[in-house]
């Protein structure tokens, strides 16, 4: 390997710079670089002139955005409810005399009348008792005849003197006693007759009945506390709907009363695979006082079944109304925004730019929120268009309307109920 020792390197610097100087006194390299030069400062000179004398950034364009003033509607609001449906009336059909079960006259689910036979006992037994009272009875009366002969035979020997008074008291008591004995004898007449009919178990109201929980043959008690149960019948026509009533809700309806409103009356019922409220009723009963422990006050509405299509058990979303229209302010639930501090829709300003309205909100009607406050008819929504808008972007408004949708089938079982609801009142 050779090394450059440093006086070759000296001499070859002092080569490189006369051969630079050389360069830069040529001609030819002097044209070019004033030409490149000239058009450097004439494309800069462009630039400035398109840019109107100053750089800046490519401006954004407006967002589009949907506006309409709140559409204004008569609603009359409801509290939504989740209850269930009981029986209007629930009987255990237990029998009243003890026997052995000779027959079912019904089928397990059957939809029976009020006095429809349901089972027969062996009634042998008691007609026989029925027989022996009836022969004691009677009996009894040819004892209270044979007794009012003789009161009668004793009156006329007792004024010829023939017959003591103390023998014609002794048998006006005694006949007295026969006829006692007679009523005695027709009660326990009556009885055997009760204890007979008895063996025939009718139905003491119309529903639909249960199972039957004795087959024929089987030995059952009646009339005592361990009696056997038979089967149940549960009213179905009208049926109970049940709900508690919280204690907010209750002094809003009887303030709602005191200001003229009907009160707590008229409700309407959905089950959990309706989009709709078919089902209507009455409110007929609450509660005389508030639970302590749940600070609830249940209340019952009665409800049509004619068909016996609800049952017992059931749940149902029910919707209840003081009856008041009033109007409110709606607009679509999806300009409905929500932040930290809580609801709020966006409006056009008196600047043009958007701003933020806080709003207390109410229930959906037909996919339209109302708003209860913070909202005035004149105010211009932003119902679309939210995700466009920047901070420092301008907007483009478009004046559009406010339309209510039908309401769509929703699945109840998927999402709980809203606290309240409303809906439009009919012109």
């Amino acid at each position: 390997m050779t090394f450059l020792r440093q006086k070759d390197f000296e001499g070859s610097a002092a080569t490189g710079s006369r051969s630079l100087v050389m360069l830069v006194r040529d001609p030819r390299y002097i044209r070019w670089a004033v030409i490149g030069l000239v058009a450097l400062a004439a494309l800069a000179a462009a630039y400035w002139f398109v840019a109107g004398g100053k750089p800046s950034a490519a401006a954004m364009p407006p967002a589009q955005v949907a506006v309409a003033l709140p559409l204004q509607r008569t609603i009359i609001e409801y509290d939504e409810f989740t209850g269930r449906f009981e029986a209007s009336q629930s009987v255990e059909i237990r029998p009243r005399v003890s026997g052995q079960l000779q027959a079912v006259h019904f089928r397990d689910g059957d939809y029976v009348r009020r006095g429809q036979l349901l089972f027969t006992l062996d009634p042998r037994p008691f007609q026989a008792e029925l027989a022996e009272a009836q022969a004691r009875a009677s009996a009894a009366r040819s004892a209270a005849h044979l007794a009012t002969l003789q009161v009668g035979r004793a009156q006329r020997l007792l004024s010829r003197g023939f017959v003591s008074r103390d023998n014609f008291d002794s048998l006006q008591a005694a006949d007295r006693s026969a006829k006692s004995n007679i009523a005695a004898a027709d009660a326990v007449i009556r009885q055997r007759a009760l204890d007979v009919e008895f063996t025939r178990v009718r139905a003491p109201v119309s529903g639909r009945i249960s199972y039957r929980r004795a087959d024929p043959g089987t030995l059952v008690t009646g009339n005592s506390g361990e009696a056997t149960l038979l089967t149940t019948i549960h009213a179905v026509d009208p049926i109970y709907f049940t709900f508690e009533l919280s204690e907010a809700l209750l002094l809003k309806a009887q303030r709602d009363r005191a200001a003229g409103a009907n009160g707590l009356q008229e409700v309407a019922i959905r089950l959990q695979d309706e989009p709709d409220y078919r089902w209507t009723g009455r409110v007929d009963f609450t509660d005389n006082g508030i639970d302590p422990n749940s600070g609830t006050l249940r209340a019952r509405a009665v409800v049509a079944n004619p068909g016996g299509f609800l049952t017992p058990g059931m749940f149902g979303s029910m919707r209840l109304s003081s009856g008041r229209p009033v109007m409110a302010l709606l607009v679509p639930d999806s300009a409905v925004l929500t932040d930290q501090t809580g609801k709020m829709v966006m409006i056009i300003g008196k600047n043009g730019q958007p701003q933020p309205v806080p709003v207390q909100v109410g229930p959906v009607i037909d996919g339209l929120r109302v708003i209860k406050s913070g909202l005035a008819p004149d105010m211009k929504v932003i119902i679309r268009g939210h995700q466009r808008m920047m901070p420092g972007v301008p907007i483009q408004p478009t004046l559009t309307r406010i339309v209510a949708e039908p309401a769509r089938p929703v699945n109840a079982a998927a999402s709980p109920p809203p606290a309240s609801s409303a809906s439009f009142t009919r012109n």
